[in-house]
């Protein structure tokens, strides 16, 4: 295949399959405290943090990783604070210690950190600035969950990076530009084993573990052992209920990392752990899943780069889209079965709405690869919905990107409704300007 794309999309597996500890907005939020914390070189004093609407909305309800059981952006900014190692990244609080835990509930008791809703400003959006000693910091996050676009300390610029403008409604921002799902497949195909086996690898390994332990013990509504003992031992309801019970326990204090997709665990565990059971019930090689992670992995960042990191468009189903294309991929589908799985799903499931990081996440996720396992089902059965319903267009690429408008643009009044809403029912700090 063409040596260019070949490059790229390896490059853009290596960018998003990366580890992270916990839900990543409240990671996103402590790596920023922790380098503002860096930058300010003296003691704090105070913090004030600055988010965008869709960062308060999958912060405020879930459980900060590694802090205790504690929950919230003031929370998760002065664990960072206190015992965040930025250099770390998304894995900023892997390190936490009880002293940490211990400090950082002293902080939130004294009304240490004050959070503000910052509009006007991209989806993923943080501010962190410092106070202390005299000298200030600030340190701001944009477009992507590690994604340092400007640094000042006591009012002088010490780095700053124009945001790159993205043609979102063409897809055509840096490499993922060049995603489509025919070159997807042949890339699958092709790419050399050595050069996916440590990516793919960790996604493996990582998710898998986490998957366990949700299944083993008690986390939320326990959502993948409550389907586990309902209906029983089969591949449909063993594929749903892997996928949740990572999100189960990830949504509610589990410290052990995830390879993320997208930006996003859930994601990243809902493209992985349900090919992982398929292609342990169909008993192929290791080298055959690896590539239908690939499939999925790929497929899923293609619809993303048309929604955006954070919207009101649930992520669960542009991953189990992915996820039900590499299904049908296992299965011996070709291009146009890949595209009829798509389709089917997108037509189900698309425009589920996002309403914040929690422990139903778990429950959205478990929906979507339903769907997705019907979608491969309908269209071994030679089923496909149709051009002209609904927003089902001529052929797969057309659908993947109107789905994409939608949850882009259409969402946007939604997503502005979900979080009023959060936000005035939680009575939260955060309606201060």
């Amino acid at each position: 295949m063409d040596e260019k794309i070949y490059q790229s999309y390896l490059e853009i597996l290596k960018e998003e399959l990366v580890p992270a500890l916990g839900c990543t907005e409240p990671i996103a939020l402590a790596f920023a405290a922790a380098k503002a914390r860096g930058i300010l070189g003296v003691e704090p004093e105070h913090m004030d943090v600055y988010c965008s609407g869709n960062i308060i909305k999958n912060v405020k309800s879930v459980t900060v990783p590694n802090s205790g059981g504690m929950h919230g952006i003031e929370a998760a900014a002065i664990l960072g604070v206190v015992g965040g190692d930025a250099g770390k990244e998304l894995e900023v609080l892997e390190s936490v210690s009880d002293a940490d835990r211990e400090k950082a509930r002293e902080l939130l008791a004294q009304d240490f950190c004050t959070c503000h809703l910052q509009e006007g400003v991209s989806n993923l959006y943080i501010r962190v600035e410092l106070t202390g000693e005299g000298h200030s910091s600030s340190v701001t996050v944009s477009e992507k969950h590690t994604g340092i676009v400007r640094i000042e300390r006591d009012g002088q610029v010490l780095f700053a990076q124009e945001e790159k403008k993205k043609n979102t409604d063409t897809g055509k921002n840096d490499l993922r530009g060049l995603l489509n799902v025919a070159d997807i497949l042949t890339f699958a195909e092709a790419v050399r084993m050595e050069d996916i086996r440590e990516v793919i690898g960790r996604q493996v390994k990582m998710n898998t573990a986490i998957s366990e332990e949700g299944l083993k013990n008690h986390y939320g509504a326990e959502v993948g052992r409550t389907l586990l003992n309902a209906y029983g031992d089969d591949i449909k309801i063993r594929a749903r209920a892997k996928a949740a019970a990572g999100s189960d326990a990830r949504m509610n204090g589990c410290s052990m990392p995830v390879i993320i997709n997208s930006g996003s665990g859930n994601q990243g565990m809902t493209c992985s752990l349900p090919v992982i059971e398929f292609a342990g019930e169909l008993k192929v090689s290791e080298e055959r899943m690896y590539r239908a992670l690939v499939v999925s992995n790929l497929v899923a960042i293609h619809q993303k780069k048309y929604i955006g990191s954070l919207s009101a468009y649930c992520g669960a189903v542009s991953a189990a889209c992915g996820a039900g294309a590499a299904i049908t991929w296992l299965h011996g589908g070709d291009y146009e079965a890949v595209s009829r799985t798509i389709t089917n799903t997108i037509a189900n499931m698309g425009g589920v709405v996002c309403d914040g990081a929690k422990s139903s996440c778990a429950a959205k996720i478990a929906s979507a690869v339903d769907a997705a396992i019907l979608a491969y089902t309908l269209e071994s059965t030679n089923h496909c919905f149709q051009p002209g319903e609904g927003l089902v267009r001529e052929n797969v690429e057309e659908t993947i990107k109107d789905m994409g408008y939608v949850g882009r643009v259409g969402m946007k009044p939604t997503d502005v409704t979900i979080l009023n809403l959060m936000i005035s029912r939680g009575g939260s700090s955060i309606l201060k300007k």
